[in-house]
């Protein structure tokens, strides 16, 4: 059995991936996968270090603002396209799977042209644009969330949540461990502060303005990650203050959500998804650069179900921190949220996913006899 993967640019179209090429290694250990993604782009570095062969192409996604980049599109997509003919030649997958992403519209698209079942994995609320022009030839669509009949043809949709990684899964027995690693001590909350690989300015900005409030928090643990972007702020005097723990990155995630009784986050779905499996309560900031504002989406889903409160971008610099800090101190509220967006976890996700992508081979199996 052979399963080509296809998809990246961001964790929340990876890590999904990844957990779902393990579940399928688990079923079947002999299986062969590969993965296809962006040249320079992050899953170059996370497939291999996960165990798996990938394939670059030369593809990129449209600036938004003018720019001579986008006059290499065209070429780099037709490139793309012969390089992953090729592939699929060579590699001869039962089924090709999207993880989403611009990445994966070539190796879906061939696919589809050379007869290959294809499925494609949709974390958020909102479809991206790749995945809307691949899902009319696509053979099943996952589904993070109910009600995505609007944008897709209902024969076609599973409902499986998104895939999370297995360590994020299991933080029950991990506090204890966790104190230590942080150097919790003396503390009887912790907030937890991160905006993904690269890192949020806007959550940034608030913390490095959140100095005097969060020096009055002798109670308080912060554990701040400012990511790759924001090293900078890694000398502010937020940073130094002796109740926060500023990084650059959290290697053991899985530590931070042990600990966490709150969580401030952008709204990507992968990181919502993770919030639902170890059921923290959470203030989302969605960002408003991304396609389709998808992750605004995504936060109001969870607002109107009372499963997190929002704070808008454009409204975080006055009013985050203040709010964050309300928030802790409503322990009503706080099991609330705790107590509804657990209600959106499903952790059986990537299985169910690797379930019916074997399905796919063995009903492709069948029509070839």
């Amino acid at each position: 059995m052979k399963i080509l993967i296809s998809g990246g640019g961001t964790g929340g179209h990876i890590f999904p991936a990844i957990a779902v090429a393990d579940e399928l290694k688990s079923l079947v250990p002999d299986m062969e996968i590969r993965f296809v993604g962006a040249l320079g782009k992050m899953e170059m570095e996370k497939i291999p270090k996960a165990g798996y062969p990938i394939v670059g192409l030369p593809i990129r996604g449209i600036q938004r603002r003018l720019t001579l980049k986008n006059l290499r599109v065209p070429l780099d997509l037709i490139s793309s396209f012969w390089k992953v003919r090729k592939l699929l030649k060579e590699f001869s997958p039962d089924v090709v799977l999207g993880s989403g992403g611009y990445a994966s519209a070539p190796s879906l698209k061939m696919a589809q042209w050379m007869n290959i079942p294809t499925a494609i994995m949709e974390q958020n609320n909102h479809p991206g644009m790749t995945n809307k022009l691949l899902a009319g030839r696509a053979k099943k669509i996952f589904v993070a969330y109910e009600g995505m009949e609007k944008h897709f043809a209902p024969e076609k949709l599973i409902v499986t949540g998104n895939p999370v990684r297995k360590d994020i899964r299991s933080i029950s027995d991990s506090k204890e461990e966790a104190k230590r690693f942080f150097d919790w001590g003396h503390y009887k909350k912790t907030l937890l502060v991160f905006g993904g690989s690269l890192g949020a300015r806007t959550l940034n900005l608030a913390m490095k303005e959140a100095t005097d409030l969060l020096a009055q928090r002798e109670d308080l643990l912060v554990i701040w990650q400012t990511g790759k972007t924001g090293a900078g702020f890694l000398e502010s005097e937020t940073a130094k203050l002796p109740n926060v723990r500023a990084m650059q990155f959290i290697d053991k995630m899985e530590f931070a959500y042990a600990l966490a009784d709150l969580v401030v986050c952008r709204a990507g779905a992968l990181t919502i998804s993770e919030l639902a499996l170890v059921g923290k309560p959470a203030v989302l900031v969605p960002s408003p650069n991304v396609a389709e504002d998808h992750q605004t989406a995504n936060a109001a889903y969870l607002e109107s179900k009372q499963a997190a409160e929002m704070v808008r971008d454009e409204e975080a610099a006055g009013s985050l921190i203040t709010k964050v800090l309300k928030l802790l101190g409503d322990e009503q509220k706080l099991k609330v949220l705790s107590e509804n967006i657990a209600r959106e976890g499903k952790p059986d996700s990537a299985r169910r996913i690797a379930e019916e992508l074997l399905k796919m081979i063995k009903k492709k199996e069948d029509n070839e006899i």
